[in-house]
């Protein structure tokens, strides 16, 4: 029962595991509403490896430990992380991937998921504003998303490819946003650059990238020695989901000759809408793309993509061939890519494609943004609460104000966050932002609904008098 015999006719006996499983997770996932967003208790978890192999029927009732000790990312009420709940064809298609495990690596090992990939990545390229030149893999992650464009921006600037970074006299610099995500500073890191290479740019009042300091930083580097060779703009930053002036950047990154890549990651879903893409106005004008369908298009993680505007200079810059492989003559995919074997992600972001189209995405992301808007109002109504910036995404960053130095305000916010999942069984993260704590709701489940919003309001506001 390890393996499917591909000679035997014990369908049934498969079909039995299969079904308990699924029974299992269904049973979990419609009922996901009456159950905790957040485990309340230690998890514990005690089983030890057995030395003989053990029935199927007291496996799958250890699973059904682990899915109770579990995050609920299918409640709506869970709003603390950019956890969304995937689209049920997705996990289908996870499934079918597992089972047929091809390896994206080359063509001959996945024959019809390379040609997939290769005409969604173009498709989804073509939504940013690239043409047929673009080009692009799919990977798994944002951060290995951003290595991977890194490493082509730091090769095409300084020729590195082959012979390294050993000869250069001045030291490669990058600019970021110092609300981007760390992994700019672990690709650094990665790429022998080290993290002292990424020069942090101020943000304004609603979180955003700087940009006169940016171009202000870029001279002084160039004045003090150093090599500039990227700058890595955000949409949707991971605290306050904040959109970088993309446009703006670009500029800049076009008047000093800068590589431009954007951190897409989260944001870059707001390009399927006709009401809010122009958020991402300028993105069409970047070398690369990070973004990530795992997130705000909600597919099963993980599913991550890096698209580049000059698929050339990806296969310049990047590409190392695989002689083993027969075909030497079209590029395979684990060539120019960061991972080699690799498991095939894009079947269920091709199907929950074709399930909702790109204009029901337009919906969901619209949805989620008329929902930021009631969060937000709610907010703006109680003095008491403040907000850390002008929300631009569906994520909100705010944190209570009632009274008293930083440390017990930083306190009392911990409190309330407490407070909320014990008693409303409503989980909000607490990440530290501009030296303080503040509560984060990324308002991503598509079940969300103005009561669910009013519901937590009331929660805040008891906790409020109760203080």
């Amino acid at each position: 029962m390890a393996f499917i015999n591909p000679n035997g006719n014990d369908f049934d006996q498969y079909r039995k595991l299969v079904d308990s499983v699924t029974e299992s997770m269904l049973e979990h996932l419609t009922d996901a509403y009456n159950k905790r967003t957040v485990p309340i208790h230690e998890v514990s978890f005690m089983e030890s490896l057995p030395r003989i192999g053990i029935p199927s029927a007291q496996i799958v009732e250890g699973l059904q430990r682990v899915i109770e000790q579990s995050i609920n990312v299918a409640n709506p009420k869970y709003m603390g992380h950019m956890d969304s709940v995937p689209t049920l064809i997705s996990c289908a298609g996870e499934f079918v991937s597992s089972l047929l495990n091809n390896n994206m690596l080359s063509i001959e090992m996945s024959p019809i998921f390379s040609k997939m990939e290769t005409q969604v990545i173009k498709e989804i390229a073509s939504f940013f504003g690239y043409d047929e030149s673009s080009g692009g893999v799919m990977l798994s992650g944002g951060s290995l998303a951003n290595l991977e464009a890194l490493a082509v921006a730091r090769n095409h600037a300084f020729s590195s490819l082959h012979k390294g970074l050993h000869s250069l006299e001045k030291q490669p610099v990058i600019f970021t946003s110092e609300a981007a995500h760390t992994s700019i500073q672990k690709a650094a890191m990665l790429l022998g650059l080290g993290t002292d290479a990424v020069i942090p740019i101020s943000v304004n009042e609603d979180s955003q990238m700087d940009v006169k300091d940016l171009d202000q930083r870029i001279r002084s580097a160039s004045k003090e020695g150093k090599a500039p060779f990227a700058i890595v703009a955000t949409a949707g930053t991971t605290v306050t989901g904040s959109v970088d002036p993309i446009l703006q950047i670009s500029e800049i990154a076009r008047r000093h000759n800068l590589w431009l890549h954007v951190d897409a990651a989260y944001g870059g879903a707001l390009i399927f809408s006709n009401k809010h893409k122009n958020l991402l106005n300028g993105i069409e004008n970047a070398n690369s793309i990070t973004f990530n369908p795992q997130k705000w298009m909600y597919i099963a993680k993980t599913c991550a993509m890096v698209l580049f505007k000059n698929g050339e200079i990806l296969e310049q810059n990047f590409r190392i061939t695989a002689p083993y492989m027969n075909d030497t003559v079209t590029t395979n995919i684990g060539e120019i890519s960061v991972q080699g074997t690799r498991h095939a992600e894009i079947l269920k972001l091709w199907l929950s494609l074709q399930q909702i189209g790109t204009a029901g995405y337009g919906q969901l992301i619209d949805h989620g943004l008329k929902m930021m808007e009631l969060y937000r109002d709610e907010i703006k109504r109680r003095p008491y609460l403040q907000l850390s910036s002008k929300p631009q995404t569906n994520i909100i960053c705010f944190r209570g104000i009632s009274g008293g130095v930083p440390e017990s305000l930083d306190n009392w916010n911990y409190r309330l966050q407490q407070h909320l999942i014990q008693e409303g069984n409503i989980f909000l993260s607490l990440p530290t932002y501009r030296g303080n704590r503040w509560l984060r709701a990324v308002l991503l489940n598509p079940f969300l609904n103005e009561d669910i919003i009013l519901e937590v309001f009331d929660h805040i506001d008891n906790f409020y008098k109760r203080t």
